[in-house]
């Protein structure tokens, strides 16, 4: 039996939470790595072991974020749709924007995506996972697609926010009593007889 909605919902914000602290971390890791094994110049001791990492930390970043890429554009609508029946009081300006901006990065992230299963299908029967020529492809996808991922790291935080500010806003299904209509108004030639 399929999850409710709601249910669905709610574990890709679990998701994007997740995302947003593991992105943050391998962040922190990639800092601390690239302040020890660079010079004052930010020059590399090592190149060659410099790249690998980064290619590492690229790895890891698209892995993280992959697991919220299925539903990253339902939860994009959802806050959006939030957005719109927010009160205005209740809305920071940034956050249309920051939608826009979580929009766009999944537009690049899936243009990427299928350039990469393009070259993919394209490379080589013998290129498999662990080679050369495989993983350098499937590298630079990760590279490519890190700057729009960290996007979603650090703008991601707008759905979590416009959906907490949607649990505190009253729900725009609660009915509430509505003011007593006003009398019609008569017109004055129908009440007024005009006495000759």
């Amino acid at each position: 039996m399929p999850s409710p909605p709601n249910e669905i919902h709610q574990q890709r914000l679990e998701q994007l939470a997740v995302f947003i602290r593991e992105s943050a971390q391998i962040q922190a890791d990639w800092d601390t790595y690239a302040e020890q094994h660079t010079n004052l110049d930010d020059v590399p001791h090592d190149v060659g072991a410099y790249v690998r990492r980064a290619y590492h930390r690229d790895a890891e970043i698209w892995r993280a974020f992959n697991r919220v890429r299925p539903g990253a554009k339902a939860l994009v609508a959802t806050a959006e749709t939030q957005l719109h029946h927010l009160p205005a009081r209740a809305i920071q300006p940034r956050w249309a924007w920051q939608l826009g901006v979580l929009h766009t990065a999944l537009d690049h992230l899936a243009a990427l995506q299928e350039e990469w299963l393009g070259i993919r299908d394209s490379l080589h029967p013998s290129a498999r996972p662990g080679t050369w020529l495989y993983d350098d492809e499937r590298a630079q996808r990760n590279a490519e697609a890190a700057h729009y991922i960290d996007e979603w790291a650090s703008a991601g935080e707008t759905v979590l926010e416009i959906h907490q500010a949607a649990q505190q806003a009253p729900s725009p299904l609660t009915i509430t009593p509505a003011a007593p209509a006003p009398a019609p108004l008569v017109s004055a030639s129908r009440t007024t007889r005009t006495h000759r």
